[in-house]
């Protein structure tokens, strides 16, 4: 089922929780709604689902409009953060519920029901569970029984919102690669709501990224991380160096860095902030060109996979990370205190507008 969404704006009193959306999902895809707290990701999830009616703006599944209509005419299933099942229920009971309540015209026979239900769990492997309760599993299992009833009904639409966001590090890891999984083999329409990158990064086709009730960008999750279009989704997604610089005639200055800006640029009344991943700056024990920022070598964790360094800047006026391989680090045999060159191997410049001269 594709899902359209067409200027929508949704307020509480006074506040724009969504601005004038739009947002376009091909039939099974699987999209993650990525930002931080309060930016409408879950609300734009709950207009999706029929639970909240935006105040303008439509909605559109497979082409036909289904702004005004409630929950039960959508064929959606929705999974929520914190499992909501059935304490009273066995694992089986709980997939089961949407199936037995449906009006006894469309409600499928007990030999069915029994059939659906052993398949879904065979599905999220909790076949040896079907017996228990809900507090006689772990977090992530009972995720995976929230995940099968919400399947049971054979959704048209899934919209998981956080549901992975009470378990810990580990268990989240396995479980989004496990959704990835059965995504691709169920071909669901998804979208999932995350504040976590690495998540969203990981889990889905496309990632759309939110700020203030907007859509700050949408794309591949190489897109978005590797060319983000604008300021807060740089800094949303990693960590990143910002080096803030003044435009004068042909170059761009960043503390001791410099950088040549096109030919003919017109930099009157601008000014630029550089953003540079970690992992894209080089060390260099001597200075090599002009374009290298001198620092100090101030905290090194060497734990890991990779070396995390930690620099400031020669006038102490910023502190720099970089991220190193191991075997990078070995050959600059770095410690605190020693003096570096920093020079970015990739980078990406925003041109922002200066201060107003009134």
């Amino acid at each position: 089922m594709s899902i359209q969404v067409e200027h929508v704006t949704k307020r509480f009193g006074t506040f724009t929780v969504l601005n004038d959306v739009s947002l376009h999902v091909q039939t099974g895809e699987l999209i993650a709604l990525l930002g931080p707290s309060g930016c409408g990701k879950t609300t734009l999830l709950r207009i999706l689902a029929g639970l909240e009616r935006p105040d303008e703006g439509k909605i559109l599944l497979h082409g036909n409009e289904v702004t005004d209509r409630q929950i039960t005419d959508r064929r959606v299933g929705f999974v929520f953060q914190h499992y909501a099942l059935f304490r009273h229920m066995t694992v089986a009971e709980n997939v089961s519920f949407g199936l037995r309540v449906l009006p006894k015209a469309q409600r499928p026979s007990p030999d069915k029901i029994q059939k659906k239900v052993n398949d879904l769990l065979a599905l999220v492997q909790l076949q040896a569970m079907a017996d228990r309760y809900p507090n006689q599993l772990s977090g992530g299992q009972r995720q995976r029984v929230a995940l099968a009833r919400a399947l049971a009904v054979e959704p048209k639409m899934l919209l998981l919102d956080e549901p992975f966001g009470a378990l810990d590090t580990k268990v989240r890891k396995e479980l989004r690669r496990w959704l990835r999984r059965l995504h691709d083999e169920l071909h669901i329409t998804s979208i999932l709501v995350t504040h976590d990158q690495e998540e969203a990064l990981e889990a889905a086709d496309r990632v759309v990224v939110m700020h203030q009730g907007r859509i700050e960008q949408a794309g591949t999750p190489e897109e978005v991380y590797e060319h983000p279009a604008t300021p807060f989704v740089y800094r949303f997604l990693g960590d990143v160096n910002v080096f803030h610089g003044r435009i004068a005639h042909d170059e761009t200055v960043h503390e001791e860095m410099e950088r040549e800006l096109p030919p003919g640029a017109d930099s009157s009344g601008e000014h630029e902030v550089t953003f540079v991943r970690p992992h894209d700056l080089e060390l260099s024990p001597t200075r090599t060109t002009t374009a290298q920022l001198e620092a100090t070598v101030r905290f090194v964790i060497a734990a890991g996979s990779r070396v995390r360094i930690e620099l400031m800047s020669k006038d102490s006026s910023q502190t720099i990370e970089v991220e190193l391989t191991k075997e990078r680090y070995r050959e600059l045999k770095l410690r605190q205190g020693d003096v570096v060159f920093v020079h970015p191997k990739q980078q990406q410049t925003f041109r922002m507008p200066g201060p107003s001269s009134g």
